[in-house]
């Protein structure tokens, strides 16, 4: 048992900025890597930033400089904190966490339900 759960989407203007929360729950052992997928209408689901239970972090390269992710893996949370934020940054993001369940052998993705994020003037 795993749930995920994003908050923190809204409608926001060019420039401004948003931050995304995401908390994981369940019978979790480990936690391999969380991160946050977007899609947007007509495009494909893309990787915008992950951070391993190691500390790296790595970023699509259209947000870089402008986003950063955070985490607590004793918590199980994780954040975006997005800046100068662009209509093309308009999607439903998507939290995702890679962990490993009390008495199962092999690692699972687990998904949130997704929060719209909406920049527009």
């Amino acid at each position: 048992q795993v749930q995920v759960v994003e908050s923190g989407g809204g409608l926001v203007q060019p420039g401004g900025s948003l931050r995304l929360s995401c908390a994981a729950s369940g019978s979790i052992a480990s936690i391999d890597y969380m991160g946050w997928y977007r899609q947007a209408p007509g495009k494909q689901r893309e990787l915008v930033a992950v951070m391993t239970n190691g500390g790296s972090t790595n970023y699509a390269e259209s947000v870089k400089g402008r986003f950063t992710i955070s985490g607590d893996f004793v918590k199980k949370t994780v954040y975006l904190q997005m800046s100068s934020l662009k209509p093309e940054d308009t999607a439903v993001y998507y939290c995702n966490v890679r962990v490993f369940v009390y008495g199962r052998r092999l690692p699972g993705d687990y998904w949130g339900q997704g929060t719209q994020v909406t920049v527009s003037s």
